[in-house]
């Protein structure tokens, strides 16, 4: 049998610090926490309260957390993360990026001081969580031109209908594709269509904003959704594109063959039954764009 003092050394042992708290937030015991790479000494905690220590916003959070596992009875498993300025009288100087720590919060079957109180066992991730989104980044992003693919597209315009259905906000979507790239490729070889596909994804980076999404959408197509944005707004986009375009391709002209590009515009209507219909609907009018003679631009 292991004695009172042996379960001592073995608490204080355990790599990762568990904490005893309680309903309140009372910090009522510390254990562990031995990696030195990743924790100090949390024994100072003793006593203190979350809220006394934690900002207000991320104090409620952990609070909330407490309640779960002490109403359910159920282990919580809750991913979040810790920078300094979550906590109180710390300078915002410090590492740049948050800390992220997988906490996991199990009821006790006793009280102390007449409180319930849980068990919160707090494990640093970060590493993991820099490497998932470093892996969810590569599995969203075109290879060549480091714009997104159309699996992360997909993703955003489902938002983005969601968004239209239920609020009503307005999302465009410009397709378009290169003009006469295969007659620019046979002349002066691939690597000048990578070009040309490569100034096209700069451009797009260039011209959106944060909240939108530009993507290349296979071979030479791409497609802009413009979030919170009407039909008129996308044309005028559409226009400013397009002149980009000229300038940017013309050194990739050969003789009478120009080097540009052919855009079709469309906004979310109330007859979309998904985003599948708005995206045929941009496909239609970049087909149109084609069939009038390449380097406009068509609005449906």
């Amino acid at each position: 049998m292991i004695n009172v003092e042996q379960m001592a050394a073995v608490l204080e042992a355990l790599p990762d610090p568990a904490f005893i708290l309680s309903r309140s937030g009372k910090y009522v015991a510390v254990f562990g926490g031995s990696d030195a790479r990743y924790y100090h000494d949390g024994t100072g905690l003793i006593g203190l309260y979350i809220p006394d220590l934690i900002q207000p916003e991320k104090s409620d959070w952990f609070l909330k957390q407490i309640d779960r596992a002490l109403e359910s009875r159920k282990l919580v498993v809750e991913e979040y993360e810790l920078s300094n300025s979550d906590v109180k009288g710390l300078p915002n100087e410090g590492p740049e990026a948050p800390i992220w720590f997988e906490g996991r919060i199990q009821a006790l079957n006793f009280l102390v001081d007449g409180e319930e109180v849980v068990l919160w066992v707090a494990s640093n991730i970060s590493e993991r969580h820099a490497l998932e989104i470093k892996l969810r980044a590569l599995s969203d992003t075109d290879q060549l031109t480091g714009l997104f693919n159309r699996r992360k597209l997909e993703r955003d315009l489902t938002l983005h209908y969601d968004k239209f259905v239920r609020y009503s906000v307005p999302t465009s979507i410009l397709m378009f594709d290169l003009d006469n790239l295969k007659k620019i490729n046979d002349s002066k070889g691939h690597h000048v269509g990578d070009e040309m596909i490569l100034t096209v994804a700069n451009a797009c980076r260039s011209a959106i904003r944060k909240t939108d999404t530009a993507c290349r959408f296979g071979g030479d197509e791409f497609v802009i959704a413009l979030s919170n944005t009407g039909h008129d707004h996308a044309h005028l986009f559409a226009q400013r594109l397009n002149q980009y375009f000229r300038k940017e391709l013309s050194r990739f002209n050969v003789g009478d063959t120009f080097a540009t590009a052919s855009i079709g515009v469309t906004t979310m209507i109330s007859a979309d039954r998904s985003y599948e219909d708005t995206l045929k609907r941009a496909d239609q009018a970049l087909y149109k764009a084609k069939g009038l003679g390449k380097d406009r631009i068509v609005s449906l």
